[in-house]
């Protein structure tokens, strides 16, 4: 059991334990050693530990609580990061550098220093009697399946009030975001010599049609659909890679095409999905071949806050207005469980996802500053 570090050294620690979520099995890490890092700091501090398996790949969910009763605050982030490209990086992505007033290494900015932030805020609290439970939540998988967030039940997280998710927002708070769901579409034919077209049946031919029905139906959806608050107003659909075939020779038997659609809040990813399967079924039968067509794992709802008590507050203590975003978090998981959740942390989205990811310096007093008020309102106020 150890006592928490200083705030550099914290984030330090949690940057140089490896923690990569991946759908390719040959880049997935377990996230064990962040979460067991982060138990031995919270438990000296009079957190109760619980550690939640997920499946049997060596991940798991920390759920700290300290207080007692029901309500209170959940103080919200993502253990894993994603696959790095290290012959891109110009640090070693595990290892904190500090150059130009920022924090570079992977992690430092989506999300594990949200983690150090949010213990700092922490320190002078120490001694504090805490009427309603804070609870300091851990979660495995958010940049893969988000299997830690989908497993949470409101019984282990005391039936929380509030709950704030330390994404990288700017310290701007965000009360909605898109849903996306990624699919997999499999074309399936038969091959044969390419001098004769009849002794095939051609996926790749059939596979155009496809995608002018796709882009079809996102237009479609762009003139259905809007909502004026988010700077992209409408639901996009990316048709991100394909693959197909075996020779120029030979009748091509097979195309994979993969794609994600965000929608707005409102909006069902179940009923586009399934309206999207209806139009290309016909373009598939017609030309007598067969298709799959599914997500690549459960989709993300959209997000929109189920109140404004903390999006007041959170205004107050920042004198920014909440805002939408395009990216997809855990908020809808933690909203289903009860709670008005709001997206908000230091670091900005721009700077994940990439080599050279940073966090800038300027942003840590004041997010330590505002975690430790949204503590004092919601877990020591009378």
């Amino acid at each position: 059991m150890q006592t928490a570090p200083k705030l550099k050294d914290m984030v330090s620690h949690l940057v140089s334990t490896p923690s990569v979520s991946s759908t390719l099995p040959q880049f997935d890490q377990s996230n064990e050693g962040v979460v067991h890092t982060l138990a031995n700091w919270l438990e000296p501090l009079g957190f109760s530990i619980a550690i939640q398996p997920i499946g049997d790949a060596g991940k798991c969910n920390l759920i700290a609580t300290r207080g007692k009763g029901s309500g209170g605050l959940v103080l919200s982030g993502h253990t894993d990061t994603v696959p790095y490209d290290e012959e891109l990086w110009q640090s070693d992505p595990f290892r904190l550098f500090e150059q130009d007033d920022r924090w570079y290494g992977l992690g430092t900015c989506d999300m594990k220093s949200f983690f150090a932030l949010a213990l700092e805020a922490l320190r002078p609290l120490a001694g504090e009697n805490f009427r309603r439970p804070l609870t300091i939540l851990a979660t495995a998988d958010e940049e893969s399946t988000m299997s830690g967030a989908r497993a949470l039940e409101a019984a282990s997280l005391c039936g929380a009030r509030y709950a704030l998710i330390g994404e990288p927002t700017g310290l701007t708070p965000v009360n909605q975001h898109k849903g996306i769901m990624m699919m997999s579409l499999r074309i399936r034919g038969s091959s044969g010599h390419s001098s004769n077209p009849a002794l095939g049946r051609s996926a790749l031919d059939a596979t155009g049609e496809v995608i002018a029905c796709l882009h079809a139906f996102r237009d479609e959806m762009k003139s259905r659909y809007t909502n004026a608050a988010f700077e992209v107003a409408f639901p996009t659909m990316n048709l991100g890679c394909i693959h197909g075939g075996d020779n120029p020779n030979r009748i091509c038997d097979h195309v994979d095409l993969s794609f994600d659609v965000r929608v707005l809040p409102g909006m069902d990813n179940d009923e586009i999905a399934g309206e999207i399967g209806a139009r290309l079924r016909p373009i598939i039968e017609d030309r007598d071949l067969t298709m799959s067509f599914a997500p690549n794992h459960p989709p993300v709802p959209p997000f929109a806050s189920s109140g404004d008590e903390m999006a007041k507050l959170l205004q107050s203590l920042t004198g920014v207005a909440p805002a939408p975003v395009a990216f997809a978090t855990e908020a809808p998981f933690l909203t289903d469980l009860g709670m008005e959740t709001i997206v908000m942390g230091a670091g900005s989205i721009d700077q994940a996802h990439q080599p050279n990811e940073y966090l800038a310096l300027e942003q840590l007093d004041p997010a330590v500053a505002i975690i430790r008020a949204l503590i004092e309102e919601y877990c020591l106020r009378e």
